[in-house]
């Protein structure tokens, strides 16, 4: 097994480092911006070594994660002299592989390998990051090991081309991000008849978490509840009288989010298109 090494010992590094130890996998080095986070992402996986530089760590590993903040990975990566045969991986979400050219133009192979996950602190990426989908980017043999790491960690993965990323980040900022931000609207909303953030969100969790659970088991377009989907044409006016004696600008999103649910309630079966075309009058009206 190729040794393993860390650039980053952020939240996704140290939850990387951390799992990837656990399945036997020889995690022998890490840098960071500060030594002491190095020294500390160390502290968790055995026989872990802390450097002070990036060039050291590459020295050390032949199999290298970048897991610096995006915009940091391809000016690290342009520092390092990295060897032929030596493996060099990116996890940003976002960036292709290109961004990994320094390395690959002295013959190291060069590779993404994304978690698509929702990681807030350490802790918790540690636990979660088993079972998560890992969205990867590279050429054999890497790819083959890639895929491996992602089976190691019991997770699944997709294989993706340099033009698809953005893209597939995108979607996971509309799945993950802005569901934090409809939360954040939603709970606004508790505050004004009196119901305090904290209150608010124990109330909704189990629509959230039913929401989802719905999702998993029934499936799109099955899944989709509420006015929309019955299309309760009254249910909506009130909500748009609501909204827009409250907050325009909030009016504006319940508007947008109602015209595209339109195409999910159609697709699920149960309103036809003379309904469907009075809840777009309804939403674009006002």
């Amino acid at each position: 097994m190729e040794r393993l090494g860390f650039i980053g010992a952020g939240t996704t590094g140290t939850a990387l480092a951390v799992r990837l130890s656990q399945q036997g996998c020889p995690v022998v080095a890490v840098s960071s911006r500060t030594l002491s986070s190095a020294q500390k992402l160390a502290g968790l996986v055995p026989a872990c070594q802390a450097y002070h530089t990036a060039q050291e760590l590459a020295d050390a590993a032949d199999l290298v994660f970048i897991t610096t903040p995006d915009d940091v990975i391809a000016r690290v990566c342009g520092e390092v002299q990295w060897r032929a045969g030596q493996s060099v991986v990116h996890c940003s979400g976002a960036h292709s592989v290109d961004i990994l050219e320094p390395a690959r133009e002295v013959g190291a192979a060069v590779g993404s390998f994304h978690p698509l996950q929702a990681f807030a602190d350490v802790s918790q990426a540690i636990e979660d990051l088993p079972g998560s989908t890992f969205a990867l980017e590279a050429e054999e043999p890497l790819l083959s090991l890639l895929k491996d790491l992602a089976s190691l960690l019991n997770g699944s993965f997709v294989e993706l081309k340099p033009g698809h990323k953005v893209l597939y980040h995108a979607a996971a900022v509309f799945a993950c991000n802005y569901l934090v931000t409809l939360v954040k609207l939603a709970l606004d909303l508790w505050r004004d008849f009196g119901v305090s953030s904290q209150e608010a969100t124990r109330a909704l969790l189990p629509l959230l978490q039913g929401t989802i659970n719905n999702i998993a088991n029934i499936g799109l377009p099955s899944c989709l509840t509420g006015p929309v989907a019955r299309g309760d044409l009254g249910t909506i006016e009130r909500h748009l009288s609501a909204l827009e004696a409250k907050d325009p600008a909030l009016l504006a999103t319940y508007k947008e989010l109602g015209l595209q649910t339109i195409s999910i309630a159609l697709a699920k079966g149960k309103v036809d298109g003379h309904k469907a075309e009075e809840m777009t009058a309804l939403f674009s009206r006002r």
